[in-house]
Protein backbone atom coordinates (compact mmCIF):
# COMPACT_ATOMS: atom_id res chain seq x y z
CA UNK A 1 0.00 0.00 0.00
CA UNK A 2 1.61 3.54 -0.97
CA UNK A 3 1.78 6.10 1.63
CA UNK A 4 -0.60 8.78 -0.02
CA UNK A 5 -2.58 8.84 -3.08
CA UNK A 6 -0.17 10.73 -5.43
CA UNK A 7 1.52 9.18 -8.71
CA UNK A 8 4.97 9.80 -8.61
CA UNK A 9 5.80 13.04 -10.43
CA UNK A 10 6.45 11.95 -13.77
CA UNK A 11 3.12 10.00 -14.33
CA UNK A 12 1.34 13.39 -12.51
CA UNK A 13 3.33 14.81 -15.38
CA UNK A 14 2.25 12.58 -18.26
CA UNK A 15 -1.65 12.84 -17.02
CA UNK A 16 -1.46 16.84 -17.15
CA UNK A 17 -0.01 16.77 -20.17
CA UNK A 18 -3.17 14.66 -21.38
CA UNK A 19 -5.51 16.94 -19.34
CA UNK A 20 -4.50 19.96 -21.35
CA UNK A 21 -4.80 18.16 -24.65
CA UNK A 22 -8.48 17.81 -23.57
CA UNK A 23 -8.89 21.46 -22.55
CA UNK A 24 -6.98 21.88 -26.03
CA UNK A 25 -9.45 19.53 -28.02
CA UNK A 26 -12.42 21.56 -26.80
CA UNK A 27 -11.50 24.75 -28.30
CA UNK A 28 -10.66 23.55 -31.99
CA UNK A 29 -13.19 24.15 -34.37
CA UNK A 30 -15.88 25.65 -32.32
CA UNK A 31 -18.03 26.72 -35.42
CA UNK A 32 -17.92 23.17 -36.40
CA UNK A 33 -18.91 21.87 -32.89
CA UNK A 34 -23.05 20.97 -32.00
CA UNK A 35 -23.98 23.17 -29.49
CA UNK A 36 -25.77 20.38 -27.70
CA UNK A 37 -25.87 16.64 -27.90
CA UNK A 38 -29.19 14.87 -27.51
CA UNK A 39 -29.55 11.83 -25.58
CA UNK A 40 -32.36 10.38 -23.67
CA UNK A 41 -32.30 10.81 -20.00
CA UNK A 42 -32.34 7.20 -19.45
CA UNK A 43 -28.94 7.05 -21.65
CA UNK A 44 -27.24 9.65 -19.64
CA UNK A 45 -28.01 7.74 -16.80
CA UNK A 46 -27.17 4.63 -18.09
CA UNK A 47 -23.52 5.48 -18.45
CA UNK A 48 -22.78 5.98 -15.10
CA UNK A 49 -25.02 3.31 -13.23
CA UNK A 50 -23.07 1.07 -11.70
CA UNK A 51 -21.98 0.29 -8.16
CA UNK A 52 -19.22 1.50 -5.29
CA UNK A 53 -16.42 1.08 -7.15
CA UNK A 54 -13.90 -0.92 -4.70
CA UNK A 55 -10.48 -0.42 -6.62
CA UNK A 56 -9.16 2.14 -9.03
CA UNK A 57 -8.93 2.07 -12.45
CA UNK A 58 -5.93 3.05 -14.00
CA UNK A 59 -6.04 7.17 -14.42
CA UNK A 60 -5.09 6.96 -18.49
CA UNK A 61 -8.42 4.45 -18.73
CA UNK A 62 -9.96 7.30 -16.37
CA UNK A 63 -9.27 10.08 -18.64
CA UNK A 64 -10.44 8.40 -21.98
CA UNK A 65 -14.52 7.71 -20.34
CA UNK A 66 -14.22 11.53 -19.27
CA UNK A 67 -13.41 12.61 -22.84
CA UNK A 68 -16.17 10.18 -24.24
CA UNK A 69 -19.03 10.74 -21.64
CA UNK A 70 -18.14 14.35 -20.47
CA UNK A 71 -16.30 16.28 -22.83
CA UNK A 72 -17.32 14.98 -25.80
CA UNK A 73 -20.65 15.25 -24.70
CA UNK A 74 -20.97 18.71 -23.14
CA UNK A 75 -23.57 21.44 -23.63
CA UNK A 76 -21.01 23.65 -25.67
CA UNK A 77 -20.84 26.73 -24.03
CA UNK A 78 -17.20 27.62 -25.45
CA UNK A 79 -18.89 27.87 -28.77
CA UNK A 80 -20.54 30.56 -30.84
CA UNK A 81 -24.06 28.70 -30.29
CA UNK A 82 -25.31 29.35 -27.06
CA UNK A 83 -27.94 31.47 -26.93
CA UNK A 84 -30.17 29.69 -23.97
CA UNK A 85 -30.17 31.84 -21.02
CA UNK A 86 -27.18 33.62 -20.01
CA UNK A 87 -24.42 31.30 -20.57
CA UNK A 88 -21.40 33.22 -21.29
CA UNK A 89 -18.12 31.26 -23.11
CA UNK A 90 -15.52 31.60 -20.58
CA UNK A 91 -12.33 32.95 -21.20
CA UNK A 92 -9.28 30.53 -21.32
CA UNK A 93 -7.30 32.43 -18.41
CA UNK A 94 -9.96 31.61 -16.10
CA UNK A 95 -9.42 27.76 -17.53
CA UNK A 96 -5.83 28.27 -16.32
CA UNK A 97 -6.74 30.41 -13.30
CA UNK A 98 -9.07 27.70 -12.66
CA UNK A 99 -6.33 24.66 -12.42
CA UNK A 100 -4.22 26.78 -10.09
CA UNK A 101 -6.67 27.34 -7.52
CA UNK A 102 -7.53 23.81 -7.17
CA UNK A 103 -3.91 22.79 -7.13
CA UNK A 104 -3.45 25.38 -3.54
CA UNK A 105 -6.65 24.36 -2.49
CA UNK A 106 -7.37 27.20 -0.49
CA UNK A 107 -9.77 27.68 1.85
CA UNK A 108 -11.17 31.56 1.42
CA UNK A 109 -13.06 31.28 4.52
CA UNK A 110 -10.43 33.01 7.05
CA UNK A 111 -7.69 35.35 5.92
CA UNK A 112 -4.48 33.31 7.36
CA UNK A 113 -5.94 30.33 5.60
CA UNK A 114 -5.32 32.22 2.00
CA UNK A 115 -3.83 35.68 2.45
CA UNK A 116 -2.78 36.38 -1.06
CA UNK A 117 -6.40 35.13 -2.37
CA UNK A 118 -8.18 37.06 0.52
CA UNK A 119 -6.75 40.20 -0.35
CA UNK A 120 -7.32 39.14 -4.07
CA UNK A 121 -11.03 38.97 -3.70
CA UNK A 122 -11.09 42.59 -1.72
CA UNK A 123 -9.66 44.26 -4.73
CA UNK A 124 -12.11 42.30 -7.31
CA UNK A 125 -15.09 43.34 -5.00
CA UNK A 126 -13.49 46.82 -5.17
CA UNK A 127 -13.15 46.74 -8.91
CA UNK A 128 -16.47 45.39 -9.18
CA UNK A 129 -18.23 48.53 -7.15
CA UNK A 130 -16.00 50.87 -9.69
CA UNK A 131 -17.46 48.86 -12.91
CA UNK A 132 -21.10 48.94 -11.33
CA UNK A 133 -20.89 52.39 -10.55
CA UNK A 134 -22.41 51.25 -7.37
CA UNK A 135 -19.06 52.43 -5.14
CA UNK A 136 -15.53 52.31 -5.82
CA UNK A 137 -14.53 51.44 -2.32
CA UNK A 138 -17.20 48.99 -1.82
CA UNK A 139 -17.21 45.77 0.58
CA UNK A 140 -18.63 42.26 -0.42
CA UNK A 141 -18.28 39.00 -0.71
CA UNK A 142 -17.82 36.39 -3.93
CA UNK A 143 -20.77 34.06 -3.98
CA UNK A 144 -22.69 31.14 -6.43
CA UNK A 145 -24.53 33.29 -8.63
CA UNK A 146 -26.95 35.60 -8.87
CA UNK A 147 -29.13 33.92 -6.91
CA UNK A 148 -26.82 33.43 -3.82
CA UNK A 149 -26.26 37.29 -4.26
CA UNK A 150 -29.66 38.16 -3.95
CA UNK A 151 -30.57 36.45 -1.40
CA UNK A 152 -27.32 37.73 0.83
CA UNK A 153 -28.20 40.83 -0.19
CA UNK A 154 -31.81 40.68 1.09
CA UNK A 155 -30.61 38.65 4.31
CA UNK A 156 -28.30 41.71 4.85
CA UNK A 157 -31.14 44.10 4.30
CA UNK A 158 -33.14 42.14 6.58
CA UNK A 159 -30.68 41.93 9.46
CA UNK A 160 -29.65 45.73 9.72
CA UNK A 161 -33.21 47.17 8.59
CA UNK A 162 -34.64 45.16 11.98
CA UNK A 163 -31.41 45.62 14.03
CA UNK A 164 -33.00 47.39 17.11
CA UNK A 165 -35.77 44.69 16.88
CA UNK A 166 -33.26 42.13 17.36
CA UNK A 167 -34.08 40.22 14.19
CA UNK A 168 -31.07 38.03 14.70
CA UNK A 169 -32.02 36.54 17.74
CA UNK A 170 -35.73 36.83 18.31
CA UNK A 171 -36.48 35.95 14.67
CA UNK A 172 -39.95 37.21 13.04
CA UNK A 173 -42.07 36.22 15.57
CA UNK A 174 -44.78 38.44 16.79
CA UNK A 175 -43.25 41.60 14.24
CA UNK A 176 -45.10 43.66 12.15
CA UNK A 177 -45.66 41.92 8.47
CA UNK A 178 -43.70 43.92 6.17
CA UNK A 179 -43.25 43.94 2.39
CA UNK A 180 -40.83 43.72 -0.32
CA UNK A 181 -41.14 45.64 -3.72
CA UNK A 182 -40.11 44.20 -7.73
CA UNK A 183 -41.03 44.23 -10.68
CA UNK A 184 -43.69 41.60 -12.32
CA UNK A 185 -40.48 40.48 -14.24
CA UNK A 186 -37.84 40.38 -11.45
CA UNK A 187 -35.97 36.69 -10.95
CA UNK A 188 -37.84 34.08 -9.69
CA UNK A 189 -34.45 33.59 -7.03
CA UNK A 190 -36.22 36.60 -5.21
CA UNK A 191 -39.31 34.61 -4.46
CA UNK A 192 -37.34 32.12 -3.27
CA UNK A 193 -35.10 34.45 -1.21
CA UNK A 194 -37.76 35.87 0.97
CA UNK A 195 -39.20 32.66 0.99
CA UNK A 196 -36.09 31.39 2.73
CA UNK A 197 -35.68 34.28 4.34
CA UNK A 198 -38.94 33.64 6.28
CA UNK A 199 -40.39 36.85 5.02
CA UNK A 200 -43.01 34.32 2.94
CA UNK A 201 -44.16 35.31 -0.52
CA UNK A 202 -47.61 36.70 0.20
CA UNK A 203 -44.90 39.88 0.97
CA UNK A 204 -43.28 39.74 -2.13
CA UNK A 205 -45.06 42.97 -4.14
CA UNK A 206 -45.18 41.89 -7.59
CA UNK A 207 -45.58 45.32 -9.66
CA UNK A 208 -47.05 46.01 -13.16
CA UNK A 209 -44.53 47.09 -15.72
CA UNK A 210 -44.58 49.22 -18.30
CA UNK A 211 -43.95 48.61 -22.29
CA UNK A 212 -40.42 48.55 -21.94
CA UNK A 213 -40.76 45.97 -19.38
CA UNK A 214 -39.54 48.34 -16.90
CA UNK A 215 -41.62 49.05 -13.32
CA UNK A 216 -44.09 51.21 -13.34
CA UNK A 217 -43.82 54.08 -11.08
CA UNK A 218 -47.41 54.76 -10.41
CA UNK A 219 -48.27 51.28 -9.48
CA UNK A 220 -45.39 50.73 -6.82
CA UNK A 221 -46.25 54.08 -4.95
CA UNK A 222 -50.02 52.82 -4.94
CA UNK A 223 -49.46 49.70 -3.89
CA UNK A 224 -46.58 51.18 -1.35
CA UNK A 225 -49.31 53.41 0.40
CA UNK A 226 -52.29 50.73 -0.06
CA UNK A 227 -49.85 48.43 2.47
CA UNK A 228 -49.30 51.27 4.79
CA UNK A 229 -52.61 51.57 4.88
CA UNK A 230 -53.61 47.94 5.47
CA UNK A 231 -51.13 48.40 8.19
CA UNK A 232 -47.90 46.51 6.50
CA UNK A 233 -44.33 47.97 6.62
CA UNK A 234 -42.87 48.67 3.14
CA UNK A 235 -38.87 47.51 3.88
CA UNK A 236 -37.20 46.67 0.92
CA UNK A 237 -37.51 47.82 -2.80
CA UNK A 238 -35.50 45.46 -5.46
CA UNK A 239 -34.31 47.23 -9.21
CA UNK A 240 -33.44 45.63 -11.64
CA UNK A 241 -30.64 46.46 -13.72
CA UNK A 242 -31.47 44.00 -16.54
CA UNK A 243 -33.75 41.80 -16.69
CA UNK A 244 -33.20 38.13 -17.67
CA UNK A 245 -36.20 38.08 -19.46
CA UNK A 246 -35.65 41.24 -21.97
CA UNK A 247 -33.01 42.92 -19.96
CA UNK A 248 -35.00 45.95 -18.91
CA UNK A 249 -33.15 48.39 -16.89
CA UNK A 250 -35.18 49.66 -14.52
CA UNK A 251 -35.61 53.51 -13.68
CA UNK A 252 -32.71 53.40 -10.72
CA UNK A 253 -32.72 57.06 -9.84
CA UNK A 254 -36.61 57.00 -9.17
CA UNK A 255 -36.61 53.93 -7.66
CA UNK A 256 -34.10 55.19 -5.11
CA UNK A 257 -36.15 58.33 -4.75
CA UNK A 258 -38.94 56.17 -3.71
CA UNK A 259 -37.13 54.06 -1.15
CA UNK A 260 -35.92 57.20 0.49
CA UNK A 261 -38.87 58.97 0.31
CA UNK A 262 -40.60 55.37 2.44
CA UNK A 263 -37.34 54.84 4.45
CA UNK A 264 -36.67 51.19 2.50
CA UNK A 265 -33.89 49.31 2.01
CA UNK A 266 -32.73 50.09 -1.72
CA UNK A 267 -31.68 46.45 -3.44
CA UNK A 268 -30.45 46.20 -7.12
CA UNK A 269 -30.69 42.74 -8.89
CA UNK A 270 -27.66 43.85 -11.30
CA UNK A 271 -26.67 39.73 -11.85
CA UNK A 272 -27.60 39.85 -16.09
CA UNK A 273 -26.73 43.68 -16.23
CA UNK A 274 -25.19 45.27 -13.36
CA UNK A 275 -21.39 45.43 -15.32
CA UNK A 276 -22.91 46.74 -18.63
CA UNK A 277 -22.81 50.19 -16.66
CA UNK A 278 -19.05 50.21 -17.45
CA UNK A 279 -20.24 51.22 -21.27
CA UNK A 280 -20.44 54.85 -22.12
CA UNK A 281 -23.56 54.13 -24.51
CA UNK A 282 -25.56 52.80 -21.34
CA UNK A 283 -24.06 55.06 -18.47
CA UNK A 284 -27.43 57.53 -18.49
CA UNK A 285 -29.32 53.95 -18.02
CA UNK A 286 -27.57 53.39 -14.89
CA UNK A 287 -28.01 56.48 -13.09
CA UNK A 288 -28.76 55.95 -9.22
CA UNK A 289 -27.20 52.27 -9.13
CA UNK A 290 -24.63 54.58 -6.76
CA UNK A 291 -27.91 55.25 -4.86
CA UNK A 292 -28.60 51.57 -3.94
CA UNK A 293 -27.83 49.97 -0.49
CA UNK A 294 -26.63 46.02 -1.88
CA UNK A 295 -26.12 44.80 -5.42
CA UNK A 296 -26.16 41.41 -7.15
CA UNK A 297 -23.64 41.20 -10.01
CA UNK A 298 -22.38 38.18 -12.27
CA UNK A 299 -18.90 37.83 -13.06
CA UNK A 300 -19.41 34.76 -14.70
CA UNK A 301 -22.14 36.88 -17.68
CA UNK A 302 -20.57 39.89 -18.71
CA UNK A 303 -16.79 38.97 -17.23
CA UNK A 304 -17.08 35.86 -19.07
CA UNK A 305 -15.76 34.04 -16.41
CA UNK A 306 -16.36 30.31 -15.89
CA UNK A 307 -18.68 29.34 -13.05
CA UNK A 308 -19.25 30.53 -10.54
CA UNK A 309 -18.46 33.52 -10.14
CA UNK A 310 -21.71 35.64 -8.70
CA UNK A 311 -21.42 38.88 -6.06
CA UNK A 312 -22.99 40.51 -3.31
CA UNK A 313 -22.02 44.26 -3.44
CA UNK A 314 -22.69 46.65 0.01
CA UNK A 315 -21.14 49.87 1.01
CA UNK A 316 -19.05 48.87 4.01
CA UNK A 317 -17.73 45.87 5.96
CA UNK A 318 -19.60 46.23 9.26
CA UNK A 319 -22.96 45.66 7.10
CA UNK A 320 -22.02 42.42 6.42
CA UNK A 321 -20.04 41.65 9.81
CA UNK A 322 -23.51 42.97 11.93
CA UNK A 323 -25.32 40.78 9.89
CA UNK A 324 -23.16 37.39 9.85
CA UNK A 325 -20.39 37.58 12.72
CA UNK A 326 -21.14 34.69 15.30
CA UNK A 327 -18.37 33.39 18.30
CA UNK A 328 -17.23 30.48 17.62
CA UNK A 329 -13.54 30.02 19.81
CA UNK A 330 -12.38 27.84 17.14
CA UNK A 331 -12.59 30.69 15.15
CA UNK A 332 -11.61 33.24 17.42
CA UNK A 333 -9.52 35.74 15.32
CA UNK A 334 -8.83 38.28 18.69
CA UNK A 335 -5.24 37.47 18.22
CA UNK A 336 -4.88 38.00 14.69
CA UNK A 337 -2.97 40.82 13.06
CA UNK A 338 -5.06 43.96 12.67
CA UNK A 339 -6.75 44.83 9.16
CA UNK A 340 -7.08 41.02 8.05
CA UNK A 341 -10.82 40.54 7.01
CA UNK A 342 -12.05 37.25 7.41
CA UNK A 343 -14.94 36.45 4.89
CA UNK A 344 -16.48 33.96 7.54
CA UNK A 345 -17.38 36.94 9.71
CA UNK A 346 -19.06 38.54 6.53
CA UNK A 347 -20.94 35.74 4.93
CA UNK A 348 -22.88 32.22 6.00
CA UNK A 349 -20.07 30.01 4.85
CA UNK A 350 -17.00 29.22 6.19
CA UNK A 351 -15.43 26.80 3.10
CA UNK A 352 -15.19 28.96 0.45
CA UNK A 353 -13.34 28.12 -2.75
CA UNK A 354 -10.76 30.63 -4.47
CA UNK A 355 -13.22 32.47 -7.09
CA UNK A 356 -11.59 35.87 -7.25
CA UNK A 357 -8.51 34.46 -8.74
CA UNK A 358 -9.82 34.08 -12.24
CA UNK A 359 -11.82 37.58 -12.18
CA UNK A 360 -8.32 39.22 -10.98
CA UNK A 361 -6.40 37.29 -14.03
CA UNK A 362 -8.95 37.89 -16.41
CA UNK A 363 -9.05 41.48 -14.97
CA UNK A 364 -5.22 41.72 -14.85
CA UNK A 365 -4.59 39.72 -18.65
CA UNK A 366 -7.10 41.41 -20.84
CA UNK A 367 -7.60 44.74 -19.07
CA UNK A 368 -11.32 46.83 -18.84
CA UNK A 369 -10.93 48.21 -22.20
CA UNK A 370 -10.99 44.83 -24.10
CA UNK A 371 -13.82 43.71 -22.02
CA UNK A 372 -15.95 46.49 -22.71
CA UNK A 373 -15.10 45.88 -26.26
CA UNK A 374 -16.53 42.34 -26.39
CA UNK A 375 -19.81 43.51 -24.55
CA UNK A 376 -20.56 46.02 -26.59
CA UNK A 377 -19.50 43.81 -29.45
CA UNK A 378 -22.32 41.45 -28.13
CA UNK A 379 -24.77 44.60 -27.48
CA UNK A 380 -24.76 45.32 -31.31
CA UNK A 381 -24.75 41.33 -32.42
CA UNK A 382 -28.42 41.72 -30.69
CA UNK A 383 -29.38 44.69 -32.24
CA UNK A 384 -28.18 42.82 -35.45
CA UNK A 385 -30.14 39.84 -34.46
CA UNK A 386 -33.17 41.77 -34.01
CA UNK A 387 -32.85 43.67 -37.03
CA UNK A 388 -32.44 40.72 -39.27
CA UNK A 389 -35.72 39.56 -37.56
CA UNK A 390 -38.17 42.71 -39.00
CA UNK A 391 -36.51 42.52 -41.81
CA UNK A 392 -37.51 38.65 -42.29
CA UNK A 393 -40.86 37.37 -43.97
CA UNK A 394 -40.88 34.15 -41.64
CA UNK A 395 -39.97 35.95 -38.22
CA UNK A 396 -41.54 38.24 -35.88
CA UNK A 397 -39.39 40.33 -33.49
CA UNK A 398 -41.09 40.55 -30.20
CA UNK A 399 -39.16 42.10 -27.71
CA UNK A 400 -35.13 43.53 -27.64
CA UNK A 401 -33.44 45.59 -25.20
CA UNK A 402 -30.51 47.96 -24.52
CA UNK A 403 -28.73 44.39 -23.55
CA UNK A 404 -27.75 41.55 -25.45
CA UNK A 405 -31.86 39.74 -25.99
CA UNK A 406 -33.52 39.10 -28.73
CA UNK A 407 -37.24 37.86 -28.31
CA UNK A 408 -39.00 36.76 -31.60
CA UNK A 409 -40.85 34.12 -32.91
CA UNK A 410 -41.23 31.86 -35.97
CA UNK A 411 -44.54 32.49 -38.19
CA UNK A 412 -43.48 31.08 -41.64
CA UNK A 413 -46.61 30.55 -43.29
CA UNK A 414 -48.66 30.54 -40.35
CA UNK A 415 -52.25 32.52 -40.83
CA UNK A 416 -53.34 32.37 -37.19
CA UNK A 417 -51.65 33.04 -33.91
CA UNK A 418 -52.88 29.31 -32.90
CA UNK A 419 -50.54 28.28 -35.70
CA UNK A 420 -48.09 30.50 -34.77
CA UNK A 421 -47.37 29.31 -30.95
CA UNK A 422 -48.27 25.61 -32.28
CA UNK A 423 -44.87 25.35 -34.12
CA UNK A 424 -42.46 27.61 -32.00
CA UNK A 425 -43.49 25.19 -29.16
CA UNK A 426 -42.45 22.40 -31.05
CA UNK A 427 -39.18 24.04 -32.54
CA UNK A 428 -37.51 24.11 -29.26
CA UNK A 429 -37.63 20.63 -28.57
CA UNK A 430 -36.91 20.34 -32.26
CA UNK A 431 -33.82 22.65 -32.02
CA UNK A 432 -32.42 20.52 -28.85
CA UNK A 433 -32.56 17.43 -31.20
CA UNK A 434 -31.30 19.15 -34.09
CA UNK A 435 -28.05 20.50 -31.92
CA UNK A 436 -26.44 22.62 -34.43
CA UNK A 437 -27.72 25.53 -31.98
CA UNK A 438 -28.99 25.73 -28.47
CA UNK A 439 -31.78 28.23 -27.82
CA UNK A 440 -34.30 28.19 -24.93
CA UNK A 441 -37.95 30.13 -25.08
CA UNK A 442 -39.89 32.03 -22.50
CA UNK A 443 -43.26 33.97 -22.16
CA UNK A 444 -43.68 37.53 -22.77
CA UNK A 445 -47.09 39.39 -22.93
CA UNK A 446 -49.02 35.58 -22.63
CA UNK A 447 -47.33 35.08 -25.95
CA UNK A 448 -44.74 31.90 -26.25
CA UNK A 449 -41.34 32.78 -27.94
CA UNK A 450 -37.85 32.45 -28.40
CA UNK A 451 -35.24 34.02 -26.70
CA UNK A 452 -31.46 34.11 -28.05
CA UNK A 453 -29.37 35.79 -25.37
CA UNK A 454 -25.81 36.87 -26.97
CA UNK A 455 -23.23 36.80 -24.24
CA UNK A 456 -19.94 34.95 -25.96
CA UNK A 457 -16.99 37.17 -26.81
CA UNK A 458 -16.33 34.34 -29.79
CA UNK A 459 -19.55 35.11 -31.42
CA UNK A 460 -19.83 37.73 -34.69
CA UNK A 461 -22.22 38.38 -37.41
CA UNK A 462 -21.58 35.12 -39.17
CA UNK A 463 -22.61 33.11 -36.38
CA UNK A 464 -25.88 35.04 -35.72
CA UNK A 465 -26.81 34.14 -39.50
CA UNK A 466 -26.08 30.83 -38.43
CA UNK A 467 -28.47 30.81 -36.11
CA UNK A 468 -31.24 32.22 -38.06
CA UNK A 469 -30.51 29.86 -40.68
CA UNK A 470 -30.80 26.89 -38.57
CA UNK A 471 -33.99 28.32 -37.14
CA UNK A 472 -35.39 28.21 -40.36
CA UNK A 473 -34.66 24.82 -41.75
CA UNK A 474 -35.72 22.99 -38.65
CA UNK A 475 -39.11 24.80 -38.67
CA UNK A 476 -39.58 24.16 -42.51
CA UNK A 477 -38.74 20.57 -41.74
CA UNK A 478 -42.00 20.91 -39.02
Amino acid sequence: MSNSLDFAPEHFKELLSATSDLVLRQHENLEEKKAYHYYPQKEVEKWFEEPLPEHGMKPEELLKLVKEKVMDTATNNLGPYMYAYVMAGGTQLSIIAEQLTATINQNVGKWHLAPAINEIERRVIQWGGEITGFDSNAAGVLVSGGSAANLAGLAVARNIFFEKEEVRKKGLFGMQPFTVYASSEVHGCVDKSVEELGIGSDQLRKVAVNEDYTINLEALKQQIEEDIANGMKPFCLIGNAGTVNTGAIDDLDALALIAEEYNMWYHIDGAYGGLLGTLESLKEKYSGIEKADSMAVDFHKWLYQTFEGGCLLVKDWDKLRRSYFKVASYLDAKLEEAGRVNFNEHYFQLSRNAKALKIWMSLKGYGIKAIKEMIQKDIDLAKYLSNRMEESDDFELIAESDLAISCFRYTGNCSTEEEIDSINRKLIPALEQDGRVFITSTTIKNKFVIRACLINHRMHEGTVDYLVNVIREVAERL
